[in-house]
């Protein structure tokens, strides 16, 4: 079973993912990290190499593609970016047997977690400003606005306000587990109806 993981930046995607991993037992992987190993850089070098972000995606999707083509994926927990429910990742996705999980926080629980990486990819030490903090909150809140049409396409939704990692994993489980016996039911039923 592959499930992906989605949700903003820095909502924890690749801390619950990995933790979600290691309680299912299967692999774990962060596509941003699959797409500098695939192509040999950063993403941030990658980026700049195009005009426009869906360029970008069309390019990296190549890595996405790359990725579920190993045997190893196709029993995984798989972080994609906040963008990986749109145009070229969903593509990928839709063609892949998956199940699609989106992680929800509030605004203000994510600025806390927010990273700051240099432009290859190593973490940068940063103290914000109160300005700064206001500047990222808003700049979160819209990218939680922005996203969260294309998010509706997840199996999944999960709010993990108030948890922390463990928990939210456990949350996760909990969710994926009542999805998959809904899934069943719903598959029991349909069988039962051609039965007759």
């Amino acid at each position: 079973m592959r499930l992906f993981i989605s949700g903003v930046s820095c909502v924890g995607k690749t801390a619950i993912g990995s933790t979600l991993a290691e309680l299912l037992d299967c692999k774990f992987y962060d596509l941003d990290e699959e797409i500098e190993t695939f192509f040999s850089t950063s993403i941030e070098i990658l980026q700049n190499k195009f005009l426009t972000m869906a360029s970008f995606r069309k390019e990296a999707s190549k890595a996405f593609i790359h990725l579920l083509n190993q045997k190893e994926s196709e029993n995984a927990v798989i972080s994609i970016p906040p963008s990986g429910l749109m145009s070229y990742y969903w593509r990928v996705v839709k063609k892949s047997d998956g199940i699609t999980i989106v992680l929800f926080d509030k605004a203000e629980n994510i600025l806390k977690r927010v990273t700051f990486y240099d432009k290859h990819s190593n973490r940068i030490q940063k103290t914000l400003s109160k300005e700064e903090r206001m500047f990222y909150l808003k700049e979160i809140k819209k990218d939680m606005a922005y996203f969260r049409t294309s998010y509706i396409r997840a199996n999944i939704w999960v709010d993990i306000s108030g948890l922390d990692i463990v928990q939210s994993s456990l949350k996760v489980k909990e969710e994926l587990e009542t999805y998959c016996r809904k899934v069943e039911r719903s598959k029991v039923f349909k069988r039962s109806k051609l039965a007759r």
